[in-house]
């Protein structure tokens, strides 16, 4: 796959578009396992809930993501992206998960292709965003690191909807992970696909559960 250059300012507007709420991939409509775990009492305050993410960001499928999109964005070959793909849909520890990031994935490449005239195909969330982004010439670690905060915002976000927690604290929560966002972007920007590993069993499990919750608000 070639890739093109751009200014810096261009690709950080890229970055910032691609990673907002306002794109439209859908993100809003996924808890990533977090209804389920609120609805079991596992989360139901502001450190709470800033303990599980940051686990999920550092033990979990956080820093997994952010290697996929860090390996997708050094590939120099379509099959070496398919070989990714195909490793990142195989880490999904559940039904719901693989179908967060593969219907993630689908959209994303749709919107970017419209808007860019890229032939992106659809492949997992993280996957597809690393080739994007190679493509488009946005440097690595910004990548990593916009990407890991849409994450974070993203369950922050979902967290607000469905537990007593005001718009002002879920921003605390977002600003203590910060720091989090930006360890995990540096450690992934140097691994490879054989040190993906994880030991958030409780966020998969949640994952897990939430296919028979009802009723619920979110998909995953």
């Amino acid at each position: 796959m070639a890739t093109t250059s751009m200014n810096d300012d261009k690709a950080l507007h890229l970055l910032i578009s691609w990673f907002s709420p306002s794109f439209p991939i859908g993100g809003y409509c996924y808890s990533h396992g977090l209804e389920q775990v609120i609805s079991d009492g596992l989360v139901g305050t502001e450190a709470e809930l800033r303990s599980w993410i940051a686990d999920v960001l550092v033990a979990g499928s956080g820093r997994k993501d952010a290697i996929l999109l860090s390996e997708s964005w050094k590939a120099r070959s379509d099959g070496r992206v398919m070989e990714i793909a195909r490793y990142g849909e195989a880490l999904s520890p559940s039904r719901e998960r693989h179908r967060e990031t593969m219907e993630l994935g689908k959209a994303f490449a749709l919107t970017v292709n419209s808007v860019l005239g890229y032939s992106l195909a659809p492949m997992a969330y993280p996957v597809v965003a690393g080739r994007a982004a190679s493509m488009s010439g946005c440097p690595l670690p910004d990548t990593l690191r916009f990407f890991l905060h849409a994450f974070a915002a993203g369950l922050v976000s979902a967290a607000v909807r469905f537990m007593p927690l005001g718009q002002t604290s879920g921003q605390c929560v977002l600003n203590a992970l910060f720091d989090t966002c930006d360890q995990v972007a540096d450690s992934a920007a140097g691994a490879g696909l054989d040190e993906i590993g994880g030991c958030a069993f409780l966020s998969d499990i949640a994952s897990m559960k939430h296919e028979t919750m009802n009723p619920r608000i979110f998909l995953t």
